[in-house]
């Protein structure tokens, strides 16, 4: 009796994973494709420069010019002393391994973390531009067979062909990639002064290599060959405007968009996106509509601020003509204006970072990269926040987000320039502290939910809604944007001594609370308050979520709890 075994049940295949909000096969940056033609091309340049070391080595060593070479390399040989000896040693040394590899480490290291960071094209280009260039120096040496000059060598001979000049071919690889990066980005008079610099070094190298009896004339040419052709291989592929992975069609942005559009799933509510024209590029605006699209937002609006209009009036006008989400899409002071326009009316907010501070987006625990803050919010939920409101002599009632203040730090807000900013990033703000540092101490009275006023000297008062700055510092330990309460700093170090210990305190992250009674707490002190009332003695700087505004000698903050509704990625407050 036959028995027969039961079929297998087919289960049907489920649907595609969606993509990655924000990304597309459309803009596809073809990465793969790149690697495989810079393979196909250096396959192609290994071949090229051992063929031509074959026949050097081969049917044409006994014409000219390389039958001269022996002379040429005897006649460097007959000019040695002292002087030129030791100039040689350095210039060679240029080329070394380990010092083309330290060079290369740190370049890439200074593009990757340097501001404006990161510079990712610039790094690979350099790096994969010298590591190229070796593995076809090594391919090239098992490949041709050429014994060094007949003539005295200063330096110990590796084991390898003579057959290209390796110290030659690296530092071409190394600095006339650097010379390339210098004339493509640096804009001034002495960008190509410098870049001439870095195509000698080079040639001084392979000169160097001649005159220390390691190479042939034609080894040398082979090794400027190998590093100048790398340098165009990788270029191609990573810095050239139409380089293989780099370009989608021209309307892949619109290509992505309409997929996701026809994608099933609900259709939501229309959003209007806010733009701060100065820090947010085109690319950047591209990616915020394709995240909008792929979470169903097809009734999209982009609004530009303007230098008279931050942000108030676009949002005030997005309000009254009915979106259901607003996305903002600047530095601090945008959000701030934004919010300042959105505060109790229950519209839905969210933060796209893109300026040089971004407070509120750090604290709330949103990526820095805009695309990806805004796929994070849209995949969260809203939380209500709070929102400070602020007024004084000369500052009509605003709300703020993040932190206002007087004093050292509003005073390092004034004197950096936009001009540091867009260079520098955030760290523009720490060398203009540094130059504030001796600004002269302030004595203000401190009034907090109706109490007795304290009477205090500082040099920098800080009204915060979050507590985190750049770097992870928690400037005010504790400060929460949903406890319902606004939290006052008062820094008052006397001394290196007194700046050390307020540093102390920040780094173990507590906060010696104080009270409305307490006497004077040391360095630093911190207050927690609904409404404060600050009465400076004399006009003080001013500032308001890092925009100065005029100088006064009051202040007034109050805080609304829950005021603002915005978008959070799960788990974040």
């Amino acid at each position: 009796m036959e028995t027969s075994t039961p079929a297998r049940a087919t289960e049907p295949p489920g649907p595609p994973a969606p993509p990655r909000l924000g990304h597309s096969p459309a803009l596809s940056s073809g990465a793969g494709r790149a690697v495989a033609r810079i393979a196909a091309f250096a396959v192609c340049q290994a071949a090229m420069i051992a063929g031509l070391g074959l026949l050097i080595t081969g049917p044409a060593r006994n014409l000219w010019p390389l039958s001269a070479e022996d002379a040429l390399n005897d006649a460097f040989e007959r000019v040695r002393n002292d002087a030129l000896t030791t100039a040689s040693a350095i210039a060679s040394g240029a080329g070394d391994t380990h010092t083309v590899v330290g060079v290369t480490v740190l370049c890439c290291l200074a593009l990757l973390l340097v501001p404006p960071l990161p510079q990712w094209r610039a790094a690979l280009f350099l790096a994969l531009a010298v590591w190229l260039q070796s593995l076809v120096f090594l391919l090239i040496t098992e490949a041709v067979d050429r014994t060094r000059p007949d003539v005295e060598r200063l330096d110990a001979s590796p084991p390898t062909s003579s057959y290209t000049s390796g110290h030659t071919g690296a530092a071409t690889a190394l600095y006339a990639g650097l010379a390339v990066l210098v004339l493509s980005r640096v804009r001034g008079r002495w960008g190509r002064p410098v870049a001439v610099l870095l195509l000698l070094i080079p040639l001084l190298v392979g000169l160097a290599r001649l005159y220390r009896g390691m190479h042939h004339p034609s080894d040398v040419v082979a090794g400027l060959l190998n590093g100048g052709l790398s340098l165009f291989v990788v270029g191609r592929a990573v810095l050239a405007d139409d380089a293989w992975a780099a370009r989608p069609p021209a309307d892949a942005v619109d290509i992505a968009v309409a997929a996701a559009e026809r994608r099933p799933g609900p259709s939501r509510e229309p959003a209007v996106v806010i733009v701060n024209p100065t820090v947010t590029d085109t690319a950047t605006r591209d990616r915020l509509r394709l995240v909008l699209a792929q979470r169903g937002h097809t009734d999209v609006t982009f609004l530009e601020t303007t230098e008279r209009d931050t942000g108030g009036g676009q949002a005030a006008d997005a309000v009254r003509g009915g979106a259901g989400l607003i996305v903002a899409c600047g530095g601090d002071g945008t959000i701030r204006a934004v919010a300042d326009a959105l505060a109790g009316t229950g519209v839905t907010l969210a933060v796209v970072p893109c300026g040089t501070g971004n407070l509120l987006a750090r604290n709330l625990g949103l990526p820095l990269d805009p695309a990806d803050a805004l796929a994070a919010a849209l995949t969260g939920e809203p939380r209500a926040l709070d929102l400070g409101t602020i007024s004084g002599d000369g500052i009509a009632r605003t709300h703020f987000t993040a932190m206002s203040g007087a004093g050292l730090d509003a005073a390092v807000m004034g004197s950096t320039s936009d001009r540091a900013k867009s260079a520098l990033g955030w760290p523009a703000y720490v060398l203009a502290g540094l130059g504030e540092l001796r600004g002269p101490r302030m004595r203000l009275a401190v009034a907090l939910d109706g109490a007795p006023a304290l009477h205090r000297t500082a040099r920098m008062v800080l009204i915060a809604n979050i507590g985190t700055v750049q770097g992870g510092t928690a400037l005010v330990p504790g400060a929460r944007p949903d406890d319902g309460l606004l939290d006052l700093a008062l820094f008052d170090p006397r001394g290196a001594g007194g700046w050390l210990r307020a540093a102390g305190v920040l780094l173990r992250g507590s906060r010696p609370t104080g009270t409305a009674t307490g006497a004077h707490g040391g360095p630093v002190e911190f207050f927690t308050f609904r409404r404060a009332e600050l009465t400076f003695t004399r006009p003080q700087p001013r500032e308001v979520d890092g925009d100065p505004v005029a100088p006064g000698r009051r202040i007034t903050a109050e805080v609304r709890p829950g005021a603002l509704t915005v978008l959070l990625p799960a788990g974040e407050k």
